[in-house]
């Protein structure tokens, strides 16, 4: 018998003040059996990077070929696709011919670092693309606020998220690795 997902709801008060963007939404987030708990935190940083009316989780894990999050207009058309980890160049070229804007968060110092310093070359190319990198110790105090419900306080000023709960407060200050050059000049 197959694992189903775990089920985790987030009760988000969040302050962009870098985009002018300010909301609570309550999110449900499908937690597959292989995901971390860290990894489901970062998804959530994800979707605060980049909140909007239409942004939403994709399938998960178990689901090839589609991004941990995507933003759709009301055509249909992708706005903006996010992946998370080390995708491929193959991945990443795929999401920026399906959308306006590509973001990956990558995280696990010692899988991004090789990685990056194998695929940065072909990715520069890419004008599209966004990439960060959460660093280990940030991540990691992001997975210690995870529970099943939780009610988080999203604050996001000169690309810094300060991210508190009842208990903790967790700074964490992405480093980027590539900027997209259209969106933010």
């Amino acid at each position: 018998m197959a694992l189903g997902a775990t089920v985790y709801k987030a009760q988000l008060s969040i302050s962009d003040l870098d985009r002018g963007w300010y909301g609570q939404p309550v999110l449900t987030l499908a937690r597959h059996p292989s995901e971390t708990e860290e990894r489901l935190m970062l998804r959530l940083l994800a979707w605060c990077m980049r909140a909007g009316e239409h942004l939403e989780f994709g399938r998960g894990l178990s689901s090839e070929g589609e991004p941990a999050l995507w933003e759709t207009d009301d055509t249909g058309a992708v706005i903006e696709w996010v992946e998370l980890g080390a995708p491929d160049v193959r991945t990443v070229r795929k999401a920026a011919g399906k959308s306006e804007h590509v973001l990956v968060v990558a995280y696990d110092e010692a899988r991004t670092r090789p990685w990056w310093e194998s695929v940065k070359g072909e990715l520069s190319r890419i004008d599209k693309l966004s990439v960060v990198f959460i660093p280990d110790d940030e991540a990691q105090a992001l997975a210690a606020m995870c529970s099943r419900n939780m009610k988080l306080a999203v604050t996001i000023q000169d690309g810094i998220f300060w991210v508190s709960s009842d208990t903790e407060n967790v700074q964490v200050n992405p480093e980027s690795l590539k900027r997209e050059t259209q969106r933010w000049t």
